[in-house]
């Protein structure tokens, strides 16, 4: 079974992308996440896409698989009760609350000294970002987007935000087991600054512009340092392609018919495109249009097959909504996906776990809470508190 984190408690107190998907991650290993929201939704509970109830399908989206509890964050009392939830269980906390503050590892650790918490930033010295403010930081906006263009081009997928998610649950199980040897807690800090950072300096990009002393130009829809863009078939259809080895590049050009004329470039450029994978890059403007004439001169049911053959990897364009309706692969007959009704009425295709564990049966995609739903049961279950006591925290409005 996907239960590796069977019997394993996470508290979770963050909203939006980061803190909240770290948390997924961990409930769809098996893991049992407890989050609190204040009552009637934090301030990601009704992000955008909505679905048609005025649901935020984002949060459920998020949040799927996870226990529910609201409290009452404005009121001291209510403060001291998540400060309670957060150190309970296993002592592991999952939060994007400031670093200072009555969630701060500071407070927490006197109650609970071998507590260790996660706590997503924006940057790193604790002041706010988001995912876009921080893209935007590190310069990716500009090596985006077609080259006769010098404006700044955002991407829509919050690339810092959900690496951070992997990354945070892979440090925090990493801080839990380091836990089991010495007995002690811990404050693992990520913040979306470092993370971006790290993560150019890991690919090569700083030291490349620190040792050519230039920004690299944009590219358009070329693959940076290889051979892959956009192509449009004879019937006018527009396909990625990439063919990145020296067998997929012979492949191609002999599916194609070309091998004559890029022996010809190949003469004049004196170099060899089969085996400089970065000349292929750099001579664009003379190898793309030889590719481009040859393939549309034929229909996609031609150039699949021969694409196929030369081993080279490609797909059509396509919205979402093509995606959903033509490739079973992504969707319809993937087993990651199965319909799930969710706390905000709707039904859809809802993912679990996208690690796949071929030997092992895959736990079930989970519904999404309603926003408090397991308030009662969790304060039981987890604080131990009678129901008479339960009553009357819900009596003085700190729980709901």
């Amino acid at each position: 079974m996907y239960n590796l984190l069977s019997g394993m408690t996470v508290v979770e107190g963050a909203a939006f992308i980061a803190g909240p998907s770290c948390g997924l991650y961990l409930a769809q290993m098996g893991a049992q996440v407890i989050r609190f929201d204040a009552i009637g939704g934090g301030p990601d509970s009704k992000r955008w896409p909505l679905g048609q109830k005025g649901q935020s399908l984002y949060w459920e989206g998020l949040n799927k698989g996870k226990r529910s509890i609201a409290l009452n964050l404005d009121k001291p009392e209510g403060r001291e009760l998540a400060q309670r939830i957060a150190t309970s269980g296993d002592g592991l906390f999952v939060t994007n609350f400031p670093v200072n503050g009555f969630l701060s590892y500071e407070a927490l650790s006197a109650l609970r000294a071998d507590l260790i918490a996660l706590r997503v930033m924006g940057w790193a010295d604790g002041s706010p970002a988001v995912d876009y403010t921080i893209n935007a930081s590190v310069g990716v906006p500009y090596m985006t987007g077609p080259a006769e263009d010098e404006r700044p081009v955002n991407h829509v997928l919050p690339a810092w935000d959900l690496l951070a998610g992997g990354y945070g649950a892979f440090a925090l199980l990493a801080a839990e087991r380091e836990r089991a040897k010495s007995g002690k807690g811990r404050e693992v800090r990520l913040s979306l600054s470092d993370l971006a950072a790290a993560t150019m300096g890991n690919l090569g990009n700083v030291a490349e512009v620190l040792s050519t002393g230039a920004d690299r130009p944009r590219s358009g829809n070329n693959l940076f340092g290889a051979f892959g863009r956009d192509f449009v078939s004879a019937d006018g259809v527009r396909v990625m392609l990439v063919a990145i080895t020296p067998k997929q590049w012979n492949g191609l050009v002999t599916a194609l018919g070309i091998e004559g004329e890029m022996a010809a470039l190949e003469s004049e450029l004196s170099l060899n495109l089969a085996k400089d994978e970065g000349a292929r890059f750099t001579h664009r403007a003379k190898v793309d249009p030889v590719f481009e004439r040859a393939i549309a001169m034929f229909p996609l049911e031609k150039l699949g097959p021969m694409f196929d053959e030369a081993g080279c990897t490609w797909s059509v364009y396509r919205s979402l909504h093509e995606a959903l309706a033509t490739e079973p692969r992504l969707f319809g007959e993937n087993p990651i996906f199965s319909d799930i009704t969710h706390a905000g009425g709707m039904t859809y295709p809802t993912p679990g776990a996208f690690a796949r564990l071929p030997a092992d049966e895959r736990l079930p995609a989970a519904p999404s809470p309603s926003i408090g739903q397991h308030t009662d049961e969790v304060l039981a279950e987890l604080l131990g508190l009678p129901s008479g006591e339960i009553s009357a925290l819900h009596d003085q409005g700190l729980v709901a």
